[in-house]
């Protein structure tokens, strides 16, 4: 890639980041010969310094998952003889503050200060490439300047899609909007069942409030079906409504306030059925699209996809266009994760000017997601397995567990579940991870390592666990599963549960 910088011109930058995802800042945090400049506003629609995951998401969404779990913690502690009088309510207005609070420190005093550390040169601004090696960029006052680089890395991240039908941009929010909200949202229809929307759905019935899911067809696509359909069994028991299979077609305002009331119309999707209903808010979680429309790519022929804007890329970030690069979301067929857009940020700028030939390795990436029933998850889906190996070519492993935190207050018995998938040929190698329960994330993170290392159905067996803790539970024949479990169940539920699992089960239960 050295050969991008040795063609003898000169250029105000070695590099310049058009956005500010954290993939960007990630590869702008590299101290080059002549600078790097960051434009951290491009386009309008992106989230600014930080990227979606800081402003608009990860963060923000950990936080109010985090406040609906203490909310259940409160719940639970009477169990435990904790005792108090007070009537215990939630509080809006307090909780978006401190979340506020912290992203606009995350911002101020992390992000520019690491920039400013590493010599890198900010710009609050909209970026757009007018030529091949320029971009222009005009500020939060209409001045506009050029700037010459020997290397663009676009990292611009994505913005929330709409339906396009009457009513939805006046009338709805999105999860970008949702985390900001100055007052509580009310009842709440969320239409999509995308990880996001499924999430929000979580801590938004986790703080009281009513929830209902607008679902177009299944839940969690792309991720396992068999956890997608306990994940939509717990959220029930929630008492979160599902309303499926429905298309919203229009949003109207019948009455103002905040929040408000709205009357929402729906179709079935065979186009038989109609909905009509009355909810405080309409929040859209139906994907995102690349914010790239505006950043001059037409300009400079970087080929990208029309309908998502996501940018074509090679193994190694590149463009078509040899000197720009693309990083994070806005990368088409690649994880849209921020740990994965900050490794192939990193990467991508030790290639540029650290000598270096490592790619990002986007195979077993961990991920989470923060629903109601945490789900965490390595390596690849059931289904994804079948379709790689042949269905007779894997075997899974897979068990229910009750985390001994819940058993004391009773709750939830046995809806958490975890599930080993193993490819038989290759030794049975594992090749799926997935884990639905508290703390999830914090499991899977270790699973990680060992599959990058071709962790076997053996040696996983063979690991002795942790006890007493939810991470212990990692396989069918799970010999310390009943730890979490036996000590509050009658000898008949034993039986129920682990006779059918492992031959040695029926032996140790029977002599009970």
């Amino acid at each position: 890639m050295n050969e991008i910088l040795r063609r003898g011109l000169r250029y105000d930058y070695d590099l310049v980041v058009i956005g500010g995802g954290l993939g960007g800042l990630a590869a702008a945090k590299v101290c080059l010969i002549n600078g790097c400049l960051v434009v951290g506003q491009s386009p309008p629609s992106s989230p600014g310094l930080g990227g979606t995951c800081i402003n608009v998401g990860c963060i923000a969404k950990k936080l109010m998952h985090q406040a609906a779990l203490l909310g259940q913690a409160i719940q639970d502690s009477s169990n435990f003889g904790w005792e108090f009088n007070k009537q215990v309510s939630h509080n809006w207005t307090c909780m978006m503050e401190a979340v506020q609070l912290h992203i606009k420190a995350m911002n101020c005093s992390h992000h520019k200060q690491h920039l400013q550390d590493s010599r890198v040169t900010y710009l609050n601004a909209l970026g757009e490439l007018v030529a091949p090696h320029t971009v222009k960029t005009t500020d939060t006052k209409g001045a506009a300047m050029c700037h010459s680089a020997a290397v663009f890395i676009i990292s611009t991240g994505e913005s929330p899609r709409y339906l396009g039908i009457p009513g939805d941009r006046e009338f709805c929010i999105t999860s970008d909007d949702l985390f900001s909200l100055p007052h509580c949202p009310g009842h709440t229809l969320v239409v999509g069942a995308s990880y996001m929307g499924l999430e929000c759905a979580g801590f938004l019935a986790g703080l009281g409030l009513p929830v209902t899911v607008m679902v177009r067809s299944i839940l969690l696509r792309g991720f396992d079906q068999k956890i997608a359909e306990r994940i939509e069994e717990h959220m029930v028991n929630q008492r979160i409504s599902f309303l499926r299979p429905f298309v919203l077609t229009k949003v109207e305002k019948i009455q103002e306030g905040s929040p408000g009331k709205l009357r929402v119309t729906a179709l079935s999707s065979d186009g038989k059925e109609t909905f009509e209903g009355e909810f405080n808010t309409v929040l859209l979680a139906i994907g995102r699209e690349a914010c790239t429309r505006n950043i001059g790519l037409d300009h400079v022929g970087v080929k990208y996809n029309p309908r998502t804007g996501k940018v074509l890329v090679d193994e190694e970030d590149r463009t078509n266009v040899g000197h720009i690069f693309a990083i994070g979301d806005v990368q088409k067929g690649r994880l849209d994760l921020t740990p994965v857009a900050v490794q192939a940020g990193r990467l991508l700028a030790r290639r540029l000017y650290g000598r270096q030939r490592t790619k990002c390795d986007y195979i077993n990436v961990p991920t989470m997601l923060f629903t109601s029933m945490e789900y965490g998850a390595c390596g690849v889906s059931e289904e994804r397995a079948s379709q790689m190996y042949g269905e007779e070519n894997i075997e899974v492993y897979h068990s229910n567990f009750w985390p001994l935190e819940w058993t004391v207050p009773g709750r939830d018995k046995y809806a958490c579940y975890a599930k080993v998938i193993c490819h038989i040929p290759d030794s049975e190698r594992v090749v799926g991870v997935h884990v639905l329960g508290p703390n999830a994330g914090e499991i899977v993170q270790g699973f990680a390592v060992a599959l990058r290392c071709g962790l076997t159905k053996e040696q996983l067996d063979s690991t002795i666990g942790i006890h007493p803790v939810c991470a212990e539970v990692r396989n069918a024949s799970w010999r310390f599963a009943s730890a979490l479990i036996y000590p509050v169940l009658c000898k008949t539920e034993q039986r129920c549960i682990f006779s059918s699992l492992h031959p040695i089960w029926k032996y140790f239960l029977d002599g009970l």
